[in-house]
């Protein structure tokens, strides 16, 4: 309640300055039951009155507000009349404007408090030792109330620079955090563009085969629908697995793990139970990769497989190779299918998820027809990071 309290007040600027000019008030009340300072009721009334009431606006208008009071403090020094504790209102216009506005306009203000301590030492005290100690004191507190000013103002500056701070790393923060789940979901629709373009491809081949058997194979019409389902299921599974990671809850702790260069057999078969022959072969000696250079492995040959199975055409034959080289290993992907004269209707982004996964781990990707017929995949991935690399 306290804070709440404190925070609708700091908004009613007037009504806390005039909270803190009511001492000045209350200060100068005694004196005015008896003729103070050699001046009437009246006139200390009214002094009192001139110097106390423009301090209801002193953070709202700081440079006018010491205007005033600085000379209405004048006329009083000029016309003779003392010092009354309401003067210290000066002081406090001098604060305010250090404390608000710019260095120099600090400066002016506390040149003009010095002005007028100036001219009360030789307006009021009598002697040259009075004289002197009035201004030295005068003077004092007026650089004091400068300085402090200067400190306050110093110190706002501060505390706005750490909130601005503060307010641009989270910012930043929070603009990484989309990038990730921007990333993330950029990944992810990679994923799902792979299982399901290679999977549905496998159950429409599979689809067509068991169409075309129905009447006169049963037995392979119905190998056909079991294919169609075992690979409906494993896209099922994958798709789960994929789109479980975009889910809010903390319930999903654990997901199939990630398919890789282990599963290409599987992937193979998979594609030769659809009716494609499919020649496999792997040179040299294989070296460990990173569960992410073994992703990007599985997902190439993925989407080579599923492009011939929709564009390579009746009767065609693909080669699986992969070379192990000590630095990098080279994925080639032949078919002897329709090659360039394959349909595009230019809605595919296999061919670009390639690139992109190859480029990662700081590969290369060819993919074009071949002169002699059929489409052929190249490419190219250091099995190690790169000494330095970020």
């Amino acid at each position: 309640m306290v804070v709440r309290a404190w925070d609708w007040l700091r908004g009613k600027k007037p009504l806390v300055d005039a909270f803190f000019a009511a001492p000045l008030v209350l200060l100068s009340l005694p004196d005015l039951l008896r003729e103070p300072f050699g001046v009437s009721k009246g006139t200390y009334a009214l002094l009192m009155v001139a110097l106390t009431t423009p301090l209801v606006l002193r953070r709202t208008y700081p440079r006018a507000v010491f205007m005033v009071v600085a000379l209405i403090s004048g006329v009083q020094c000029l016309a003779g009349v003392n010092p009354v504790p309401a003067n210290v209102a000066v002081l406090m216009g001098l604060y305010t404007v250090t404390a608000s506005y710019a260095f120099r306009w600090g400066v002016a203000a506390a040149l003009v408090g010095e002005v007028g301590a100036a001219m009360a030492t030789f307006r009021y005290p009598t002697g040259a030792n009075a004289r002197k100690s009035t201004f030295t004191i005068l003077a004092v507190v007026v650089a004091g109330v400068w300085v402090l000013g200067l400190h306050m103002r110093t110190r706002r500056a501060y505390l706005r620079s750490v909130e601005e701070r503060a307010a641009r790393l989270e910012q930043e923060r929070d603009n990484e955090v989309k990038m990730a789940m921007a990333a993330e979901r950029a990944r992810i629709a990679r994923e799902l563009h792979d299982v399901v373009a290679h999977n549905v491809s496998v159950i429409v081949v599979q689809a067509d085969g068991a169409s075309y058997a129905i009447d006169t194979d049963v037995r392979r019409a119905r190998q056909a629908l079991e294919t169609i389902s075992n690979t409906g299921r494993l896209a099922l599974a994958e798709m789960r697995r994929l789109l479980g990671v975009l889910r809010e809850s903390d319930d999903v702790s654990a997901f199939a793990p990630q398919p890789g260069v282990a599963q290409l057999d599987d992937l193979i078969e998979q594609v030769r139970a659809s009716g494609l022959p499919v020649i496999y072969e792997v040179e040299g000696v294989p070296v460990p990769m990173s569960e992410g250079r073994q992703l990007t492995v599985y997902r190439i040959v993925q989407e080579a497989l599923t492009n011939t199975l929709k564009h390579g055409g009746p009767r065609v034959a693909v080669s699986v190779r992969l070379r192990y080289s000590g630095e990098a290993l080279e994925i080639q992907v032949d078919d002897d299918g329709r090659g360039a004269a394959a349909p595009d209707d230019g809605r595919g982004h296999g061919l670009a998820g390639m690139r992109e996964r190859v480029a990662v781990y700081g590969g290369r990707v060819r993919a074009a027809p071949r002169s002699g017929g059929g489409f052929e995949v190249v490419a190219w991935i250091p099995v190690r990071e790169e000494v330095g690399a970020t």
